[in-house]
């Protein structure tokens, strides 16, 4: 398999820094909502039936911050000038976001009463502003499908995808019928390069689990062009290919949002994730994954930032991040692929509170190098869990001509341990429905695995799912069959023990899922592995007991 490292869409480290026009887009702060025919009393005009059910079900308030923008004080701001386009707004942040060619109308912009300040946020290519867009093709919104299983059957991971939901035992989760049905996830992202047309990805359309989409980005209107990041993201939950890929939320429901422009890194993009917070919480989201983070500029470069920066409060993503953790969303960020470069720090929106800020480690449970390191700057624990982002299994899509293939290969980086983990939170929490959004990250994070020592590289750690569910049911919590595994490392030979002679086989793999060794129907109570012609490097086992249950181990070949 062949590797990639995801980092397109940090901090724009495929961008290019070169001299840009000024700005022609603005992000104006509202004083009020005034005069809205909007009402709190009513408020299914704007919040799904979905969204308002759970507001009832845990007793979050809809207040003023839930409405809308006042529809004429935007319909004023259009008015100044036949040139203005609406880009983006966020009614919890009472902002409207847009796109002004024209800098001589700032003044009659601030000068309306209801206009308090004004902040530069991009500079864009005019004549690609002016052009007239196609219509949106866009998915309908509808209401997720459960399917009631009276059979559980396990899944077959494959020799390869097993490790990256076994690390948290998310497979025990699955055994015991929690698989993301009635689950509502989100996905905010570049583009989805090819699911519309890939074989693997028809079972979203054909079984109602793709419940809409929307495209944030101007001269943009179909997710399914211009970017295969989220594809890869996707694909880690979504995906059901037994034998080859099982996602951490296969029977989940999906709603893709485009909120970043791959091509540029500019300050908007913050405006278009805090646009899509509130989208995903007006649909009635449960969890939402954001492969996306922001810690500089590059394309435009008057919003300079500093680490100062990095505290909760001064990002719009940030503050609209927080808000969506409070109002019922189990939030999962990808922290950042920061760890080794100047920045080193996580950004926006990993620093954002109650959420889940997602670093990446491998299977052997070793921190990745390049995922951003803690704390945020005002000194929070950051990140907050590790999952799985180095050399994380997904469907890689590729251009033939005769449309989008696939493969299944490999890829790294924190934006594939968001959804691993944003995955597993959407079945933890179908198998505690009673527990809020808060409760739920935070029974994720005291299963960590060093939650009693939390740290700046991989926070509380890296969740125990099952034992999240099982700490809170009267199921008993899972106790592996004992099997020693020694030396680990080892240099030429290992040893299992095997005291009940009930091993039928043993298999093991490179991290690439070769498999370089069997050791079929042994008969000892001790089985001697030879690795003395094996290359150094970490190997996966398997192990086959007689009744048929499967054991796994790691080793490393020094």
């Amino acid at each position: 398999m062949k590797k990639h490292i995801l980092v397109v869409l940090f901090a724009g480290l495929c961008a290019l820094l070169t001299a840009q026009p000024s700005p022609n887009c603005y992000r104006l702060y509202l004083a009020d909502k005034n005069n809205n025919p909007y009402s709190i009393d009513n408020p299914s005009a704007f919040l799904s039936e979905r969204a308002l059910a759970k507001r009832a079900r845990f007793s979050i308030a809809i207040t003023e911050q839930d409405l809308p923008i006042t529809p004429q004080y935007k319909q004023h701001i259009q008015n100044v000038d036949a040139s203005i386009r609406l880009l983006a707004e966020s009614k919890w942040m009472n902002t409207v976001t847009i796109y002004c060619p024209d800098s001589t109308r700032l003044p009659q912009l601030l000068a309306l009463p209801f206009v308090d300040s004004i902040l530069p946020v991009a500079s864009y290519d005019t004549t690609m502003m002016s052009a007239s867009l196609s219509p949106e093709i866009e998915i309908p919104y509808h209401e997720p499908i459960v399917s009631n299983h009276d059979t559980i059957i396990p899944y077959d991971y494959g020799s390869y995808g097993y490790y990256q939901i076994a690390i948290h035992n998310g497979h025990l989760l699955h055994n015991e019928g929690f698989r993301g049905e009635g689950m509502l996830i989100a996905v905010f992202d570049a583009g989805w390069n090819g699911v519309d047309e890939i074989s693997v990805f028809t079972p979203l359309f054909e079984n109602g689990k793709l419940l809409g989409t929307r495209d944030l980005i101007p001269f943009r209107n179909n997710v399914f062009v211009g970017h295969s990041h989220g594809t890869l993201v996707t694909s880690t939950m979504c995906m059901l290919q037994e034998g080859s890929l099982v996602g951490t939320a296969p029977e989940a429901s999906y709603f893709f949002i485009r909120s970043e422009e791959p091509a540029s890194e500019q300050l908007i993009e913050e405006d278009f994730w805090a646009y899509a917070a509130e989208i995903a919480d007006s649909i009635g989201a449960d969890v939402i994954n954001s492969s996306l983070g922001y810690c500089g500029f590059p394309d435009f470069p008057q919003a300079e930032m500093t680490y100062a920066q990095v505290d909760g409060v001064w990002s719009i993503a940030s503050q609209a991040a927080t808000i969506l953790g409070q109002k019922g969303v189990v939030v999962c960020v990808s922290a950042g692929n920061e760890g080794n470069n100047d920045w080193y720090h996580i950004g926006h929106p990993a620093d954002a509170f109650d959420i889940l800020a997602v670093a990446a480690v491998g299977i052997d449970s070793v921190v990745a190098f390049f995922s951003s390191r803690g704390p945020s700057y005002d000194g929070r624990i950051k990140p907050d869990i590790a999952s799985v982002g180095v050399n994380t299994l997904c469907v890689y899509p590729s251009w033939d001509p005769a449309g989008y293939i696939y493969n299944y290969d490999v890829a790294s980086g924190t934006s594939l341990a968001g959804p691993v983990a944003a995955g597993l939170c959407a079945c933890l929490w179908q198998s505690l429905p009673n527990a809020t959004s808060q409760q739920i990250m935070q029974f994720v994070r005291e299963n960590g695995s060093c939650a009693s020592n939390p740290n700046n590289e991989i926070g509380y750690g890296i969740p125990d799912f099952y034992a999240a569910y099982a700490n809170h049911t009267s199921v008993p919590a899972y106790r592996p069959v004992a099997m020693e595994v020694w030396p680990n490392p080892c240099t030429d030979q290992i040893f299992i023990s095997n005291a009940r002679l009930d091993i039928a086989s043993v298999q093991l793999y490179s991290t690439n899922g070769h498999k370089v060794l069997q050791l079929a129907h042994p008969d000892s109570w001790q089985l001697r592995i030879p690795m003395q012609n094996l290359p150094a490097g970490l190997y996966l086992g398997t192990v086959t007991l007689i009744n048929g249950e499967t054991q796994y181990f790691k080793v490393v070949k020094q």
